[in-house]
Formats: C-alpha cells, structure tokens, sequence
C-alpha cells in the first residue's frame, strides 16, 4: 500500500463512514485538510482471503453523494461515450498492475481480477474511477468525473 497502514483512529473513522467494520487492510490514500480519510487504499484480499479488486474507495461522504448524482443522471454512459477508449484501457491495465503488485509471489488462491472496480473493459462505478485519480492514478474517467463535479460546482455557487 502507498501509505501506512491505518492506525486505531483511521478504522475507527472509515467504520463510521462505510457503517461497518473494513474486511481489508487499508491505508488512507487521500485525506481532507481535517484529517478526515477522503481514500483509502485497500489491500489485494479480505480478512478471510477472498480477492478484492477495488484497490481505491473513495469514503468522503459528500463526494460519495455527488458522484452518486453523477451516476443517477447517466454519467456511466456518459463517461464511456466522452473518454477515448484505448486511455480508459491503460487506466484499466494500470490499476491492475499496482493492485497485482501487491499480490505475494507465493500466493496460490484465487486472486483479484480486472481494472478499475473489478472492471476489465468500460465503465463501471464512477466512484471507483474518481478515488482512482483522487489518488493519483492517470484515469480518464476519474478525471472526467472531477471536471463534471467541477461544474456542477459552478453552477450552484
């Protein structure tokens, strides 16, 4: 994982956030200038081993929302018809690579599969796409959802 593993508080702020106890190791990606977790990281497995594509998840409850508005209005469709589809493959196989990274060479189970939320081609989750660049990942659709908060922004200020 990019950061430290979560200490005592940071579990204690993302059960909060997602309602219940995390399944995975994480470490928190991005934070609010309060300190609040905005991302966090995940690693490759669940507590009981089972794979966890989703390597970013974006907890911040008022992005949630937004991006859930985004979602609601057809933004999946829309996203996959405004970014260039050989970009969203590389943000795919990036993902991948540093979720897979992570993976040990000794590990023999069932591993994680796909890109960007589990996703191997398109779109799937626009929150996914958005902590993935919230993060620092180059990610296309991630970029698109910031632009499309960005204005939605404007309008209502």
């Amino acid at each position: 994982m990019p950061e430290p593993p979560a200490d005592v508080a940071d579990v204690e702020a993302v059960t909060l956030l997602l309602g219940r106890t995390p399944r995975a190791e994480f470490s928190v990606a991005v934070r609010h200038p309060s300190g609040a977790p905005i991302v966090i990281c995940n690693a490759a497995f669940l507590d009981d081993g089972t794979p966890l594509p989703t390597r970013y998840w974006l907890i911040d409850p008022e992005l949630v929302r937004a991006v859930a508005r985004l979602e609601a209005d057809g933004g999946v469709r829309a996203a996959q018809a405004a970014v260039d589809s050989a970009a969203l493959a590389a943000a795919h196989e990036r993902y991948a690579a540093e979720r897979d990274a992570t993976v040990p060479e000794e590990h023999t189970g069932p591993r994680p599969h796909g890109g960007v939320g589990g996703t191997r081609v398109g779109v799937k989750c626009l929150h996914a796409h958005y902590a993935y660049t919230l993060a620092g990942g180059d990610d296309p659709v991630g970029e698109w959802v910031a632009a499309q908060l960005a204005a939605a922004d404007a309008v209502t200020a």
